[in-house]
């Protein structure tokens, strides 16, 4: 491993240094820097990441790639009735978090994540269909007002037991 120090003149101090010699440790007088060289074999590829972490990171990616999929073969209504249900549990998750009741904080990550995978999905549609910003916003606010207050699945699940 090679080390090289790098020091610039300060004006604290007056008597040159060494080449090898370490520099001082003052505010922004001085700059280290270390250089390390690695050796690399042909035919062999470094990772910074074990292997079970990628597998893992793989699986996920297929995961992924599979809601997205299946978000993608829903129609513009389904996805909009789909966003008003996983909304309505968001709202419960908070519900539930506020009243200390049992619940899995991974799903608010989850929920949002699928809440903003289909919305995408459904502005991609529309930069198809060759709609602008301004009037995406416009369409937007006219279907959340459109938008008929129900209970999410889960509730309604309860209900009919």
């Amino acid at each position: 491993m090679a080390t090289m120090y790098l020091a610039a003149a300060s004006p604290l101090t007056s008597t040159p240094r060494a080449v090898g010699a370490p520099a001082p440790r003052t505010a922004f007088l001085s700059l280290r820097s270390v250089v390390t060289q690695v050796t690399r074999f042909p035919g062999l590829a470094v990772s910074s990441q074990p292997a079970e972490r990628r597998a893992a990171a793989a699986v996920v990616m297929a995961k992924r790639e599979q809601e997205l999929e299946e978000i993608r073969g829903m129609t513009t209504e389904q996805l909009e009735e789909e966003v008003v249900d996983l909304k309505g549990e968001l709202f419960l998750l908070r519900l539930k978090r506020s009243a200390r009741q049992e619940f899995k904080n991974s799903e608010f990550c989850r929920m949002r994540k699928r809440i903003a995978r289909m919305l995408t999905v459904k502005r991609e549609r529309e930069i198809e269909q060759g709609i602008n910003k301004r009037l995406s916003r416009k369409l937007d606010r006219k279907w959340k007002q459109s938008i008929v207050v129900r209970p999410p699945p889960s509730l309604r699940e309860n209900k009919e037991e």
